[in-house]
């Protein structure tokens, strides 16, 4: 499947009307995310079910602001419109796939209750 591009117009719909994306914040001039790209499109392809997509943090300053990225690449998965994962640095395809793994099989009302219970106390 092919990653989608999101920016300012097109990130909450994206989020919203999709189960599982998984993010890629990179910079055009970023080594690391140079070297990550094509692990990251391979695992795309791989895996079903899930939206793959990147953030140019160059072009998109205020999107990544507001996840506070500081290093990249980071990725972060949403699941159901909830941040469940966020982690800088690349990784290996065999380590993606297994996040990925272990995002689909959370329970959900869990992790709501649980950050319910974080925000109430």
């Amino acid at each position: 499947m092919a990653v989608l591009e999101l920016n300012q117009s097109n990130f909450d719909e994206t989020i919203q009307n999709n189960d599982i994306v998984v993010l890629d914040f990179w910079a055009p001039w970023c080594g690391p995310c140079k070297q990550f790209a094509p692990t990251y499109d391979e695992v795309s392809d791989k895996v079903n079910d899930v939206i793959f997509a990147k953030v140019n943090t160059e072009d998109e300053q205020e999107l990544a602001g507001n996840f506070q990225i500081r290093s990249i690449p980071t990725l972060m998965i949403f699941r159901e419109q909830v941040a469940i994962f966020s982690q800088p640095g690349a990784m290996s395809g065999t380590d993606l796939e297994a996040v990925i793994d272990k995002a689909k099989a959370l329970d959900m009302d869990k992790v709501r209750k649980e950050i319910k219970e974080q925000n109430n106390s």
